[in-house]
């Protein structure tokens, strides 16, 4: 929607006056929504990009030009962009029924030309984009990002924004070792197990985490901790002697978020995972 706004001048006589403003406004005859199929994004995964145009006039749009920012936000005096183009995944559909594929360019940004929308009717289109390293994935991280229509039968470019939230979640993965490697009988021997998590939420008391593993050969006078600190037979573990099977017990397994550092050079998001160390130390 545009405002425009005109006076008129009498002159008679020597004499000028000046009429009212008169307001008038140009309806858009094109809206735009652009929609996120997915809720959340986390970095490397596929997020799916749905525009959708709505032309309400009376003659058709042609050659209209549809450009994606692709989130793209200045860093250290260059444009950095969070989402990369999938090459090949748009889908073009007017009023429902699916169309040869517009013109293309990558970019960054993303520039799609070629779209025609005929009087009162819709046209859709879809692609798919990847989250890259540039892409904020602490916990509150965003990315938002603009789609512009230009081209010919539009009083002004039409803008459509979404925003998607970085997923909060732990990612956990867990390693084991033993030293020494060799041993003989009555030896004593410590596993250690190191716990990485690699997502921007931590494990807590209440995520009621648990390590469990069978010793074999088995194990007897067990000694274990957590972080560098003693850990207590039957409040922080369980352990049998007859069979070699450990047991954490729950709220003891904690593990905190992974950080994140943006570089100052490249602006991309360089993570250090968050660890946590058990050791169990026993006989053979």
């Amino acid at each position: 929607m545009a405002i425009f706004t005109n006076q008129a001048t009498l002159s008679y006589n020597g004499t000028i006056t000046n009429s009212n403003v008169a307001f008038g406004e140009i309806l858009d005859v094109l809206a735009a929504t652009k929609t996120s199929v997915e809720e959340n994004y986390s970095v490397g995964n596929t997020v799916t990009y749905v525009v959708a145009l709505r032309n309400t006039g009376n003659t058709a749009l042609t050659n209209l030009t549809v450009s994606d920012d692709l989130g793209g936000y200045e860093f250290g005096g260059t444009t950095v962009y969070p989402l990369n183009f999938v090459d090949g995944s748009v889908l073009y559909y007017v009023n429902g029924v699916i169309n040869p594929a517009p013109t293309v360019t990558a970019g960054p940004p993303l520039v799609i030309t070629g779209i025609n929308i005929p009087a009162n009717s819709d046209a859709v289109i879809v692609y798919q984009t990847t989250v890259t390293n540039f892409a904020n994935p602490e916990a509150e991280g965003v990315i938002t990002n603009t789609v512009t229509v230009t081209g010919d039968g539009l009083n002004a470019p039409i803008t459509a924004t979404d925003t998607i939230n970085a997923l909060s979640e732990a990612d956990l993965s867990i390693s084991k070792s033993i030293t020494p490697a060799q041993v003989v009988d009555n030896d004593r021997v410590t596993y250690t197990f190191i716990i990485q998590n690699t997502g921007n939420e931590a494990i807590v008391s209440t995520s009621d985490a648990v390590i469990t593993d069978t010793f074999n050969p088995i194990l007897t006078n067990l000694s274990v901790s957590y972080n560098g600190n003693a850990w207590t037979e039957g409040v922080n573990y369980n352990y049998d002697e007859t069979t070699g099977l450990f047991t954490t017990l729950p709220t003891n397994i904690t593990v905190p978020a992974a950080t994140f550092v943006q570089d100052v050079t490249t602006g991309e998001y360089i993570l250090t995972p968050g660890i946590a160390t058990l050791t169990v130390e026993g006989t053979i």
